[in-house]
């Protein structure tokens, strides 16, 4: 493609730094006091408002974002220029259509595509954005947090973001696209339209805040788009399958009637709302959104556009409106046209299409249905009936098509004869020993490997009789301290850390939040450990019958429900106690030697909530360990003389573990590794106390485990 557009290249090269340098100086003069005018201030009020901020954190930190974002708006306005320029290149490749396609089909969809793009943008700018941010800045506020967004991290969320909507917006162009070429059939749309609802709600989960409000405004308008895009599949699907039945001009000469009225009345409405008094209507509608939006003043008046009067203004957008209401009845009416002319049976019902009414081109894009379901004397009688009409390619388009449906069914046959090969040759099981190998005295084979999954596998199953069990516990926890936090509870935590300051000093200490969600999505991952730690035991004690007849367990079962009391009664313990005495000390001495330095502090929600974590739950996890290792070798589940033999690669593990879930840092690595490492030693000291030096063991219910 690059050699293809290579006379070219100085345009392409041109374009891009024209469009860097523009982007750069766009947001030098200006658009960067716009862009928090409109997104984060509009629908604040005062007190929020003050409070919330946008912070560079490092001093190249506002050159370096618009060099970026100057770069890629610089390479999205040349892109598209390389790949026209570069076209003959891709069509070798096989990746240019290679039929011309006509200037108004690519003048088309390339207008829809930008269009729907920046549709879905404007919905996030005017609608989504300022809500959004009037709702964390004031929860981050209510919480004792202040909100100071780093320049760096806010805009790369409003990026995302509104990339995200304006993605999402394509999705009647790409829908309509998939169903008109066969890629992906009409009829997947539709009957899959529950895992999409549940897809869109997901992927908003992913792009939006955790939390209700805005996950809804992110996934309703995409739900209605799929709806709209569902009714224009159905169209191209019909037009595909049927267009050399039904002429949409027959169709437009025989429903003129009820065309024209479609464009008279939906253009008289809006000839009647911006011509006559009823305008007071559109006043209405316009202050209760002036609410919603800054760019809104309450005050609109009737549209003069292109210099023209209000009445003739009128008449141009009645015009307007009204092609696209006789449109909407001519898509209506071609609807119903193709659906009495796809078949016999139902719409999309593939059994009832007809083969020996279709042509060769359309017996080529008809559904694999209708051949999957049809036997080879019926191929072999439409094939000849073709063949006796004279046409020749669609005999043969016939009998391919049947070929195709049904080239897996001498596979399937021989797929027991093969099945021991393609298993000798499964190349994850073989990579997967060979990385065992590196970590087991004896060799791991593929057979072992293939064994674990089942074993797995088979545990896993066990436990789904008991998921309700597991997932009410989990939600439970989860959503108590959820709920806990969210309703004020983590701003309660701060200022009871603090409390130990002089008065004065108290105030000094900010907790600042970098990222517009910065506080939400800390409460999320401490309610998920909390929630995924109480249920440990739980787990366990139900899956221990598989792992026991697996051969993974051995020991007294029981001992799991002790050990799930001690957990519980650590959690509480050491919070408790973290919260009464540690934490507040450290915390407050730490800050206290910083105010005494004449030091500013602001800290991050973040680094603030795990050092809580640590300091509070952490404590009682770390009094668990011992306990842990005690009730273990009691029970027979785990002897004290593998802990001791295997403490090397116990403490390598802790220390690993510690470099994932704690903060960025090798000294916090260190603060969260060392101590938990002790911890095990110190349960290795009590056991090796316990057993008179490992010559005590107990006694053993059954085999030791593999």
């Amino acid at each position: 493609m690059l050699r293809s557009a290579q006379t070219h290249l100085q345009k392409v090269f041109i374009v891009f730094v024209v469009g860097m340098i523009g982007t750069i100086m766009a947001l030098q003069y200006g658009v960067w006091d716009r862009l928090r005018a409109d997104l984060l201030y509009s629908q604040m009020d005062l007190t929020t408002r003050e409070a919330t901020s946008i912070v560079a954190v490092t001093p190249f930190d506002v050159i370096l974002l618009q060099v970026k974002i100057g770069a890629v708006i610089g390479i999205l306005m040349s892109l598209p220029l390389l790949i026209y320029f570069g076209r003959d290149g891709l069509r070798e490749r096989g990746w240019w259509p290679a039929d011309r396609i006509p200037l108004w089909k690519g003048v088309t969809f390339s207008v829809v595509s930008l269009a729907l793009f920046f549709g879905g943008v404007a919905y996030a700018y005017e609608l989504f954005f300022p809500l959004m941010f009037d709702f964390l800045a004031g929860d981050a506020f209510k919480a004792g947090f202040t909100p100071q967004y780093s320049i760096v991290k806010w805009f790369q969320f409003v990026f995302m973001l509104a990339v995200s909507f304006g993605l999402a917006a394509q999705l009647p162009l790409v829908m309509t696209v998939l169903s008109y070429t066969e890629i992906v059939p009409y009829e997947t749309f539709r009957d899959k339209w529950r895992l999409s609802v549940l897809g869109i709600f997901a992927f908003g989960a992913l792009f939006s805040p955790p939390d209700p409000f805005t996950q809804i405004m992110w996934a309703a308008p995409l739900c209605g788009l799929y709806a709209i895009s569902l009714a224009l599949a159905k169209l191209a699907m019909l037009v595909r399958r049927s267009s050399d039945l039904v002429s949409t001009r027959s169709v437009a000469r025989q429903h003129w009637n009820t065309v024209l009225g479609g464009a008279v009345v939906s253009g008289g409405v809006v000839y009647y709302l911006l011509a006559t008094p009823a305008f007071q209507y559109v006043r209405a509608a316009e202050a209760v959104a002036a609410q919603y939006s800054s760019r809104l003043t309450g005050n609109v008046q009737p549209p003069q556009l292109l210099g023209l009067s209000v009445e003739g203004t009128a008449v141009l957008l009645a015009a307007l409106v009204g092609l696209v209401g006789a449109v909407v009845v001519l898509y209506y009416h071609v609807l119903g046209a193709l659906a009495a002319n796809a078949g016999r049976g139902p719409v999309g019902d593939p059994a009832a299409i007809d083969i020996d009414e279709l042509n060769a081109s359309a017996v080529e894009v008809a559904p694999p249905e209708v051949f999957e379901e049809m036997t080879e004397e019926e191929a072999l009688a439409h094939a000849d009936k073709a063949l006796s009409e004279d046409d020749r390619d669609k005999a043969q388009m016939i009998l391919d098509r049947w070929d195709m449906a049904h080239e897996d069914d001498d596979a399937e046959t021989g797929e027991g004869e093969g099945t021991t090969a393609d298993e000798d040759s499964d190349p994850l099981t073989s990579t997967t020993a060979g990385v065992f190998n590196a970590f087991t005295e004896d060799e791991t084979t593929e057979d072992d490997i293939g064994g674990y999954y089942y074993d797995i596998r088979f545990i896993l199953d066990s436990l789904a009789s008991k998921a309700f069990w597991i997932l009410g516990i989990f939600g439970a926890v989860l959503a108590g301290a959820f709920l806990f936090l969210y309703q004020g509870g983590i701003g309660e935590i701060q200022r009871t850390f603090v409390s130990r300051l002089p008065p004065e000093m108290a105030q000094e200490v900010n907790i600042v939040t970098l990222h517009p969600v910065e506080h939400l999505v800390f409460i999320v991952k401490f309610s998920t450990i909390l929630g995924a730690v109480s249920v440990i035991p739980l787990v366990l004690y139900f899956a221990w019958p598989a792992m026991r007849e697996r051969g993974v367990v051995v020991g007294n079962r029981n001992v799991l429900l002790v050990w799930g009391g001690t957990v519980f009664a650590a959690l509480i313990g050491g919070s408790l106690l973290g919260f009464l005495y540690v934490a507040p000390m450290t915390i407050s001495a730490i800050a206290y030697d910083q105010l005494q330095a004449n030091m500013v502090i602001s800290y991050r929600v973040s680094d603030f909530g795990w050092l809580v974590f640590f300091l509070t739950i952490g404590i009682g996890l770390l009094a668990e360990i011992p306990v842990t290792m005690f009730l273990f070798h009691r029970g027979g589940i785990i002897p004290f003389d593998l802990m001791y033999r295997r403490w090397r690669e116990v403490v390598i593990g802790i220390v690993t573990i510690s470099a994932i879930v704690s903060p960025n840092g090798i000294f916090t690595m260190f603060i969260v590794g060392v101590p938990t490492a002790l911890a095990y030693l110190l349960g290795l000291g009590i056991l090796w106390v316990y057993t008179l030096g490992g010559r005590r063991t107990p006694k053993r219910r059954s085999e030791p485990a593999d």
